[in-house]
């Protein structure tokens, strides 16, 4: 059965079955069976705390799949760090991932946050993780759960990246300055770079953590021409504890894992190279 969005309230319905993973992991958690995949890089040592990155992915989506094309492997096992893909619930046919506190911005009531922080718990049990490097990372509904953790869930995570996604209107207090990389097209037809009556634009986004964080307004902009499509990286620097604010604007980008490089950084390179500067503490003295 394949898992689409038809875009329904989804609260109070049947559950029904959607696509599986080919090979995942399991986790049982508030009555059902939850998967995730976990790469391992090979070079791992227990002896050795790694850091750990959640890579959420779309509505609709399975784990497996979305690992092939968002796939950050091989910047796990370069590095190195722990990488798990975990899937979202299924309803109505449908995978999908809640951002919000149990509310009216969900899309069930499904406990999304107590899933991944069973999970954490589950991987630092059977892995050496270093907790103070965990970071949260998504597509489209997977960016919106990656911000979703680091408004309520900021006690555990160290930095986000978002990829075609926005931030819902649900917002909290985070317990630190918040580390964010931005990449969006714009020209996406799904979350518009301007935002509508469901979604707010990038630039409320962007708005948002400069003003949190306390950056610099006056971005530095480099522009890149690449395969045809140009696109603009803005940094937003010296913020609270050293954090920065950077968005890479994709002209004409549609709602995609974007595979367009820039300087020769896919986007698995782009996100790992800006979260890995960054512990709970802010910006890591080198």
């Amino acid at each position: 059965m394949s898992c689409n969005n038809s875009g329904e309230d989804f609260f109070n319905k049947e559950k029904s079955s959607c696509s599986k993973n080919l090979v995942a992991k399991t986790l049982l958690y508030d009555g059902e069976n939850r998967e995730y995949i976990l790469f391992i890089p090979e070079n791992y040592e227990s002896t050795s705390a790694l850091p750990l990155v959640f890579n959420f992915h779309g509505n609709g989506e399975v784990a497996s799949d979305y690992m092939m094309r968002a796939d950050m492997r091989t910047e796990a096992q370069s590095n190195p760090f722990i990488l798990v893909y975990p899937q979202g619930s299924c309803l109505n046919a449908s995978t999908h991932w809640n951002p919000c506190p149990i509310g009216e911005d969900n899309k069930s009531d499904t406990d999304d946050f107590g899933f991944f922080e069973k999970l954490l718990k589950v991987i630092s049990a059977s892995h050496n993780v270093d907790s103070n490097r965990v970071y949260a990372v998504g597509y489209s509904n997977g960016g919106m759960m990656a911000y979703g953790l680091a408004h309520y869930k900021s006690n555990l995570i160290a930095g986000v990246a978002s990829v075609s996604g926005v931030m819902l209107d649900c917002t909290s207090t985070p317990q630190h300055p918040m580390p964010v990389l931005h990449l969006h097209g714009t020209s996406d037809p799904v979350i518009p770079y301007q935002g509508n009556n469901y979604y707010a634009s990038v630039d409320q986004v962007i708005n948002h953590w400069i003003g949190f964080n306390n950056t610099t307004t006056d971005p530095i902009i480099q522009s890149y021409n690449t395969a045809g499509m140009r696109i603009e990286h803005a940094v937003y620097d010296q913020g609270d504890r050293s954090v920065a604010v950077e968005h890479y604007k994709y002209i004409g980008g549609e709602h995609l894992w974007f595979e367009t490089t820039v300087e020769g950084q896919n986007t698995a390179s782009l996100i790992w190279n800006f979260l890995s500067q960054y512990d709970l503490d802010g910006r890591i003295e080198q």
